[in-house]
């Protein structure tokens, strides 16, 4: 199964594309990418067409720093709902720790190491999936993002050590715009030095309270390490509400094609339509729990086009209209 990320991971793209002379729809198409996952930061995509995007946007532009140039403007919002946890941390450390512990809400296959020796710490991106070796443009984009986060929060006078394992590039003015002078090539890693004190600078507007309610809200929408099934699932109640959830939508959201999903659910004894069903069947209890709740609404938040579909749908289901169930339930609000 190919490892997955954020579409957020392309923020930028398009204006980058377009300063370097590029058509965007046409180097998405190239490698499979709908422009969709321009518009919509949290849709997952397949990472090793990331990889090839970032690649041979670089080399059809003639740039050697085209991953970089995506990751300069980048903020703390680009990591989602991780940005709603690292931000309340009491310190950079504990930040830092969050992101490692979470990094599957943003990537499957990318996370952070903090190795410390002597008043000095080296805060290193490593893969957790050796699906495909690391490229210059996805290395320098991920290290940048890495780098931009820890700035937002140290101050823009912090100026750590950058390393790259591979070798420099012929130009390095945006290196040096982004990272300064202390960016180095042909390194052990990738990644930051830093003086381990800056780990344990307070982040100031930390409010605990609300590092407890993101973290959980956090673990509430944390992916599953359960069954093929399961995710499946996890995916049709995110689905449902958008009107588009397709067999081929939640497919592409696992980075496999539609046969694969309908081996692996068959293996496990059950079909897409009943797992479809099944959620359907629990939301539908709980929003009409509500009584004062349109059932144009309900209908649309279970994936229905229209009320008529819903209604048909729910006394099939239920063997009675959604207001006999509400009378025999004595909702009271």
């Amino acid at each position: 199964m190919q490892t997955l990320v954020r579409s957020a991971s392309l923020t930028d793209y398009l204006e980058v594309a377009r300063a370097v002379g590029l058509d965007p729809s046409r180097m998405l198409a190239d490698v499979g990418l709908s422009r969709r996952c321009l518009k919509d930061p949290d849709f997952k995509v397949p990472e090793e067409s990331v990889r090839q995007l970032l690649e041979a946007s670089a080399a059809a532009a003639g740039v050697e720093d085209f991953g970089l140039r995506m990751a300069e403007r980048r903020t703390l919002s680009n990591l989602g709902p991780l940005a709603l946890l690292l931000r309340d941390q009491p310190t950079i450390r504990q930040a830092i720790e969050a992101w490692k512990v979470n990094s599957k809400l943003h990537t499957d296959s990318v996370s952070i190491r903090i190795d410390e020796d002597d008043g000095v710490a080296t805060i290193s991106m490593v893969r957790s999936i050796e699906s495909f070796s690391p490229k210059r443009q996805g290395v320098e984009m991920t290290v940048g993002v890495l780098y931009r986060t820890m700035r937002q929060f140290l101050g823009e006078g912090w100026r750590p050590r950058v390393c790259f394992v591979h070798s420099a590039p012929r130009n390095l003015d945006t290196h040096r715009r982004v990272f300064g002078s202390k960016v180095e090539f042909n390194c052990d890693f990738n990644g930051i030095i830093c003086r381990t004190s800056d780990l344990d600078t307070p982040v100031a507007a930390a409010d605990p309270a609300m590092a407890r309610y993101a973290q959980q809200y956090v673990d509430s929408i944390k992916p599953s390490e359960g069954s093929f099934g399961e995710r499946v699932r996890e995916l049709v109640a995110l689905l449902l509400a958008s009107g588009d959830c397709r067999m081929e939508r939640v497919a592409e959201q696992m980075g496999v094609d539609r046969k694969t999903v309908h081996r692996h659910l068959a293996e496990e004894g059950t079909t897409f339509s009943a797992i479809v069903d099944a959620v359907r069947t629990e939301l539908a209890n709980r929003y009409i729990a509500n009584r004062e709740r349109p059932l144009s609404v309900v209908a649309e938040m279970l994936g229905f086009s229209h009320s008529s579909a819903f209604s048909r749908w729910f006394k099939k289901r239920f063997g009675r209209s959604v207001s006999a169930w509400r009378a025999d339930n004595h909702v009271k609000l």
